[in-house]
C-alpha cells in the first residue's frame, strides 16, 4: 500500500500550529469565551435557550448565573422527547444519534445526543487532533502507509421502537456508522463486523478479520484490545504481535487508565517498536489528547472543538457557583468537569473528576469519577492513587491484572474496617498475593497521603484484603448488567458494597457450580 503520510503531515501540522491560540491562560480566555458566545447563539432558539434566555447572555458571568449546573437526571425529560423525535429541545434541529452510556444513580442507562454539530466539531475533530499530536512526537511515521484497527461497540440497546432513522448504542458505533466512507479505505474491520453486538461472535470475527492486514495503528479501550490481541496470537501462534503486523507503530488508547495494562501489552509487542498515546474521549465529548511523548505530563485540553469547560473544586462539588473556567484554575488541583457542549448538553456534570498538570498549555489528567472513589474512613482514595498504585505494585513483583475494583468492608466485631480488593489476574504475583497486597498497600500510603495517616498503626484502617477471583468473573458480572461489549468498563473504586458483592457472588458460583 501507498504510504500518503508525508501528503498529510502538512494538514495535521497546521492542526498542532493552531493550538498556539490557546497555549496560555490569556489565549485559552479568548478561544473559551467566544466559543461559548456561538454555542449560546445557536442554541438560542431551543427550549432549553428560551427557558434561560440564552439570547440575552452576554458573558460568562451572565451565563454562570442564569443556568444551573445539571446531571442526567436533570434533562432526562428533554432528552426523552428528543428520542421521541423533537426538535430544537436541547440543540438546534432534531437529533437522529444517541450514545447509551452507563447507568445513573437510578439504575437506568444514559443517552447522550450525539449531534451533526458534535460528530463533525468534536469527536472527529478530536480524532484528528489526536493524530496530529502523534505526527509531531513521531516524526518517522508511516502511519497513512497501511490501515487503522479500530475496536468499537455495537447499536445494542435497551429501547424499544425507535422513530424511524434513530439510532441508539456506543458512541464507537454511531462513529463508525457516520464515519466517510474514504475513511473506511484506510480502516478495518468492516462496518458490518465493527457493529456486531455479541461479543462471542464478534472477537473471533476481528482477529479473522485482522489477519492478513497491514496495520499501523490500533485504537480502543486497553482491557478490550488486550483480549483482541491475544486471539491473534493464539491464532497464528506468534510470539509477539508484530510478527503480525509488522509495521505497527501506535496505539491511540482511552477510557481507563492504561497503567495496569502496560506491562502486558510490552510483553506481547517487540521491544522498541510501539508508542501508545492516550485520548481522554467520552460519551459526552472528545475532552483533550497526549500532546507529547511523556504521558506524565498529561492531555491538552481542546479548548476549541465545541466544547466549553468549567471546573468545580472538590471541596465545592455541592455549589455551583464555585464553578470556574478553564482559565482561572491552578496547577496541580483536583477539580470536576462541567461541559456546555455543541451536543446540547449545558453546564453538564458527566461525573468525571480532573487533576491540572499545568496551566500553559492547560495539560489535564483523569483522576477519576466524582461517584467512583472510597471514603469511608477518611481516606479520599481516588482511581488515580488506586491505578498509580497497582501500576507500581505490578512492576514490582512481575504480576499482570486483568482486571480489579475495591470497596470497603466496615468495622465490625469480628473485623476491622478496610479495604477489600478483587482481582483477576492474567499472570498472579510470583511472590503471593499476601506480598503483593503489602506491596499495593504500601504504594497506596505513598501516593495518598490521607490514606497513609489512616493507615498509621492500624487504628482507624487495617492493611487491605486481597480477594483473587477466576478468569472471566469481570465480564460474567458486565454481561449480567447488559453492559458486556467493546467499551464498556469495570468500576475501579466504589464506596459502598453493591458492585464488589455482585462480583463475589459470581466468582463464588464459578468456583463452587
Amino acid at each position: 500500500m501507498l504510504d500518503f503520510t508525508p501528503l498529510l503531515r502538512p494538514y495535521f501540522a497546521h492542526i498542532v500550529a493552531q493550538r498556539a491560540k490557546w497555549s496560555t491562560p490569556a489565549g485559552l480566555e479568548s478561544v473559551q469565551r467566544a466559543l461559548l458566545q456561538k454555542l449560546l447563539h445557536r442554541a438560542a432558539d431551543t427550549v432549553q435557550g428560551l427557558q434561560y434566555d440564552y439570547g440575552k447572555l452576554r458573558s460568562y458571568n451572565d451565563y454562570a448565573s442564569a443556568v444551573p449546573v445539571s446531571e442526567y437526571e436533570d434533562i432526562r425529560p428533554l432528552v426523552e422527547r428528543m428520542l421521541a423525535g423533537e426538535a430544537d429541545i436541547l440543540w438546534p434541529g432534531q437529533c437522529r444519534r444517541f450514545a447509551q452510556s452507563s447507568g445513573t444513580s437510578g439504575g437506568k442507562s444514559k443517552y447522550i445526543p450525539v449531534t451533526d454539530a458534535a460528530l463533525k466539531l468534536n469527536h472527529y475533530a478530536g480524532g484528528a487532533q489526536a493524530v496530529a499530536s502523534y505526527l509531531s512526537i513521531a516524526p518517522h511515521s508511516r502511519l497513512f502507509g497501511g490501515k487503522s484497527f479500530i475496536l468499537g461497540g455495537s447499536f445494542a440497546n435497551e429501547l424499544g421502537k425507535l422513530p424511524p432513522g434513530t439510532l441508539v448504542g456506543d458512541l464507537s458505533a454511531n462513529l463508525i456508522d457516520a464515519i466517510n466512507p474514504a475513511v473506511n479505505l484506510l480502516r478495518i474491520p468492516r462496518k458490518s463486523t465493527a457493529l456486531l453486538s455479541d461479543w462471542n461472535v464478534k472477537l473471533p470475527a476481528l482477529v479473522e478479520a485482522s489477519l492478513k492486514a497491514d496495520i499501523t495503528n490500533i485504537s480502543g479501550v486497553p482491557s478490550w484490545f488486550l483480549g483482541v490481541l491475544r486471539g491473534v496470537l493464539e491464532r497464528t501462534g506468534a510470539s509477539n504481535i508484530h510478527e503480525v503486523w509488522p509495521n505497527l507503530e501506535v496505539f491511540f488508547h482511552g477510557g481507563i487508565s492504561f497503567a495496569p495494562y502496560r506491562e502486558e501489552y510490552n510483553s506481547i509487542m517487540a521491544p522498541g517498536k510501539m508508542c501508545y498515546i492516550e485520548n481522554y474521549n467520552a460519551s459526552e465529548g472528545f475532552f483533550a489528547v497526549q500532546d507529547t511523548a511523556d504521558s506524565d505530563k498529561g492531555m491538552l485540553l481542546l479548548a476549541d472543538s465545541g466544547i466549553f469547560f468549567e471546573f468545580v473544586p472538590l471541596d465545592s462539588l455541592s455549589q455551583a457557583s464555585a464553578a470556574i473556567p478553564a482559565w482561572e484554575v491552578e496547577e496541580g488541583r483536583t477539580y470536576a468537569l462541567l461541559i456546555s457542549s455543541c451536543n446540547g448538553l449545558w453546564r453538564y456534570s458527566p461525573g468525571d473528576t480532573v487533576r491540572i498538570e499545568s496551566t500553559s498549555p492547560l495539560r489535564i489528567s483523569v483522576a477519576g469519577r466524582t461517584n467512583s472513589y472510597i471514603n469511608a474512613f477518611g481516606e479520599e482514595l481516588m482511581v488515580w492513587n488506586a491505578e498509580a498504585a497497582m501500576a507500581r505494585a505490578c512492576a514490582a513483583t512481575g504480576a499482570r491484572v486483568a482486571n480489579y475494583t475495591a470497596a470497603p468492608v466496615y468495622t465490625s466485631c469480628r473485623t476491622k474496617g478496610h479495604h477489600q480488593w478483587l482481582v483477576e489476574w492474567t499472570t498472579p504475583p510470583a511472590c503471593g498475593t499476601e506480598k503483593f497486597a503489602d506491596i499495593l498497600d504500601r504504594e497506596l500510603q505513598a501516593v495518598n497521603s490521607d490514606y497513609q495517616a489512616k493507615r498509621s498503626s492500624d487504628i482507624f484502617l487495617a492493611r487491605l484484603e486481597l480477594v483473587t477471583v477466576p478468569a472471566g468473573t469481570f465480564n460474567a458480572w458486565l454481561k449480567s448488567t447488559g453492559r458486556l461489549g467493546g467499551q464498556r468498563k469495570i468500576p475501579r473504586l466504589n464506596n459502598d458494597r453493591r458492585i464488589a458483592d455482585a462480583i463475589l457472588q459470581i466468582a463464588d458460583k464459578n468456583t463452587n457450580p
